[in-house]
C-alpha cells in the first residue's frame, strides 16, 4: 500500500489548465527518437507547477535539449547528458547571435570550405559519383563498396578527413562526407565565439536530413533491392551544404539573448545530481527502451569530438559508446533508486517522464518512488496519450503510447 500521497490526472483533466508554450519559435536541429517536442507544453506546465522561484532547472538527460530550448527565456538551466553533442545543442539554444550578420559569416565559411572541398575534388575525383545516373544494382553496389573500403585501405595526406575515411558509402556518400569534413574544419575558425555551437548544430542538422538511414545512425541500408537502391539514391543526391547553410542562417537570424544562465555537463546522472545546487527542479527523461541511444547517435558524437575513434561492426559504432543502466532490465531498478535518492538528497523537486512501453512497468517505478520520497514529498502522476516515432522501423514506424509524468514536489521549502 502506498504511503506517499499520490494523485492522478489524465490528459483530459489537464486540457482546461493548459498554458500556451513560449511564443518564440524553437529552431529544430536533429531528428531524435522519443523527442518530447509533440508534448512540450504538457511537460513545461508541470515544471512551472513545481518549480521554486530563483532556483535552477536541471534537464538531467537532455538529449536534443527541447525542454531547455522551450524554457530558455524563463529559467536558469543545467543541461546534462553523457553525450557531448547534447552539450553543443544546449549552448546553441542559449547563444546570443544577434550581433552577427549571416552574409559576412557565409563569406568566411566558404573561404575555408571551398579550399578543403576542392583538394578532395582534385585528388579523389573518381569518388565523386553522379548517383542520379546509376541504373543497376550491380553498379550501385560497386560504387558503395569502393567507398566503404576507404576505412581500411586509405590514409589521406590532409587534415580533417575523418568522415571521408570512416563513413563514405555508409550513411552518406563520399561527396557528402567531404562536405562534413570541410565544414568541420571551417567550424574551428569560430572556436572562440558563440557561432561555433550553431555551426556544429547546423552540421548535425544536415547529417540527420541527408543520411540514407532513417535520421539516426544505428545502421545504414545496403540497397540490395531496386526499390531500396532508388530510395537511398534520393538521399545520396541531396545537397549537404545547402541543408547546412539554410539551418545556419535560421539559427543566426533567430537566436538572441535568452537573458538566462546555462551550465552544461557531460556527467553520469548520479554525478550531476551530486554537484547541482540544493532545491533545483530536476526534469528526468531517462531512456525507456532496451536499446542504447549511443548506438543511434554515435556519428554526432564523433562529429563533435572529431577524434578518429576506433569503430566496430557494420554501423561503425564508437567502441567507447555509453551503455545506460536504464536500458538494462537487470540494472534499471537500481538506476531509478539512485535517481530518486539523489533527488531527495538535494531537496529537489522532480518531474520524471516515462512511457508505458518502457523497460520497467510504471507501477514498479511508482513503488520505487514511494520508498525514496516518504512523507516529505507530495507525489502526483499525470498522463497524456501521444504517438511515438520509432524513427523508421518498417513494421512499427509510429506507436501509440501513454506518457507518464511522475511529479515529486517537496512539502518543505529549502533555501
Amino acid at each position: 500500500m502506498l504511503t506517499t500521497p499520490v494523485t492522478f490526472k489524465t490528459n483530459n483533466q489537464l486540457e482546461l489548465g493548459f498554458k500556451k508554450p513560449p511564443s518564440d519559435t524553437v529552431p529544430h536541429i536533429i531528428k531524435y527518437m522519443g523527442s518530447k517536442k509533440p508534448i512540450l507544453d504538457f511537460i513545461t506546465n508541470a515544471i512551472d507547477e513545481v518549480h521554486t522561484p530563483g532556483k535552477w532547472v536541471c534537464d538531467l538527460f537532455a538529449g536534443s535539449c527541447s525542454i531547455s530550448a522551450a524554457l530558455r527565456r524563463k529559467y536558469d538551466f543545467i543541461s546534462n547528458d553523457v553525450q557531448d553533442y547534447s552539450r553543443i545543442i544546449a549552448h546553441t539554444y542559449f547563444s546570443d547571435l544577434s550581433i552577427y550578420h549571416f552574409d559576412e559569416l557565409q563569406e568566411q565559411i566558404e573561404a575555408t570550405v571551398n579550399l578543403h572541398y576542392m583538394w578532395f575534388k582534385q585528388h579523389y575525383a573518381e569518388y565523386f559519383y553522379d548517383y542520379s545516373k546509376i541504373a543497376t544494382l550491380e553498379e550501385f553496389a560497386k560504387i558503395e563498396t569502393k567507398q566503404r573500403a576507404l576505412l581500411a585501405n586509405e590514409d589521406f595526406d590532409i587534415d580533417h578527413h575523418l568522415f571521408v575515411k570512416y563513413y563514405s558509402g555508409t550513411y552518406w556518400s563520399f561527396e557528402q562526407c567531404v562536405w562534413i569534413d570541410s565544414l568541420r574544419k571551417a567550424a574551428e575558425t569560430f572556436n572562440n565565439s558563440q557561432v561555433y555551437y550553431s555551426f556544429l548544430s547546423s552540421i548535425m542538422y544536415a547529417m540527420s536530413y541527408t543520411t540514407q538511414s532513417t535520421g539516426h545512425f544505428a545502421q545504414y541500408r545496403d540497397g540490395d533491392k531496386q526499390d531500396a537502391m532508388k530510395n537511398i539514391i534520393t538521399y545520396r543526391i541531396k545537397d549537404f551544404y545547402d541543408h547546412f547553410i539554410k539551418k545556419f542562417k535560421e539559427l543566426i537570424e533567430t537566436l538572441d539573448d535568452s537573458l538566462k544562465q546555462l551550465k552544461t555537463s557531460t556527467m553520469d546522472f548520479t554525478e550531476c545530481l551530486e554537484t547541482m545546487p540544493v532545491g533545483t527542479t530536476v526534469y528526468a527523461d531517462p531512456p525507456y527502451a532496451p536499446v542504447h541511444y549511443s548506438r543511434f547517435y554515435h556519428a554526432l558524437e564523433t562529429l563533435v569530438k572529431y577524434d578518429y575513434p576506433k569503430v566496430e561492426f557494420k554501423g561503425r559504432y564508437r567502441t567507447d559508446r555509453h551503455q545506460s543502466p536504464f536500458s538494462q532490465k537487470t540494472n534499471a531498478e537500481d538506476a531509478f533508486v539512485n535517481l530518486f535518492n539523489g533527488i531527495v538528497n538535494k531537496k529537489a523537486n522532480m518531474i520524471l517522464s516515462y512511457s508505458d512501453n518502457g523497460v520497467l512497468n510504471i507501477n514498479q517505478i511508482i513503488r520505487l518512488a514511494e520508498v525514496s520520497f516518504h512523507s516529505n514529498y507530495h507525489v502526483s502522476i499525470q498522463t497524456i496519450d501521444h504517438i511515438h516515432s520509432t524513427m523508421g522501423r518498417f513494421d512499427d514506424p509510429d506507436r501509440d503510447v501513454t506518457e507518464y509524468l511522475i511529479i515529486a514536489k517537496g512539502m518543505i521549502n529549502y533555501d
